[in-house]
């Protein structure tokens, strides 16, 4: 799973630059993008790099593949899912909130699913690591909860939609290695209210 977060990370700062790359070139719905070749070459990434990246933006429904013909923008008007996350990529200011709102309420699904799947050596594991790293990083500490969680389509979603935020935050904020102690020992006593309760502490901190 390491390897497949800093996958994402190059395969983010590619759509990011094929954002950019569209509204400079001023295309809209329906225009042909250019090849996999052009957009490496252009973007100075490898093509299997950029290949990823347009699986990502193919997957939203954001553009689509003509067999014989090459990469189109879609109309994604009336795709509702799709058009939320479009809004997003287009970098209207609402939807950064709304996305971190949504990587909040990811993550809280996430601690609840771990909630009833962690074992005893998945609460000493991650007291451990809390208690020994050099600094206690927000994604990391939740790549170790979602792993917990052990559900593959949430985990996918969190580091899409938290890179996402990242990138557009390029100093997301930072928290106390006292409040994650205090979240990871909520979980290690399975009390469902004290969990939540430290994680609302733990995030209200960046509104301080």
């Amino acid at each position: 799973m390491i390897s497949l977060v800093s996958t994402t990370k190059v395969y983010l700062e590619i759509i990011k630059q094929l954002r950019e790359m569209i509204t400079d070139d001023g295309l809209k719905p329906g225009d042909k993008i250019p090849s996999e070749r052009e957009l490496s070459e252009r973007l100075n990434f490898g093509r299997s790099s950029v290949r990823e990246a347009l699986r990502a933006l193919e997957m939203l429904g954001l553009i689509e593949t003509r067999r014989g013909e090459g990469t189109f923008i879609r109309d994604f008007r009336d795709h509702r899912l799709v058009q939320l996350l479009s809004t997003f990529i287009l970098q209207d200011e609402k939807a950064k909130t709304d996305v971190f709102e949504t990587v909040e309420l990811i993550e809280i699904d996430g601690l609840q699913l771990a909630l009833r799947k962690m074992k005893s050596k998945d609460h000493e594991e991650l007291l451990n690591w809390i208690r020994t790293v050099d600094v206690v990083r927000h994604s990391d500490f939740f790549y170790r909860i979602i792993r917990y969680a052990d559900n593959y389509l949430l985990f996918r979603i969190w580091v899409i939609l938290k890179e996402y935020y990242e990138s557009l935050v390029p100093e997301p904020a930072q928290y106390s290695r006292e409040d994650y102690l205090s979240l990871a020992e909520a979980l290690a006593k399975r009390d469902e209210a004290k969990t939540l309760s430290a994680y609302r502490q733990l995030r209200n901190l960046s509104f301080k």
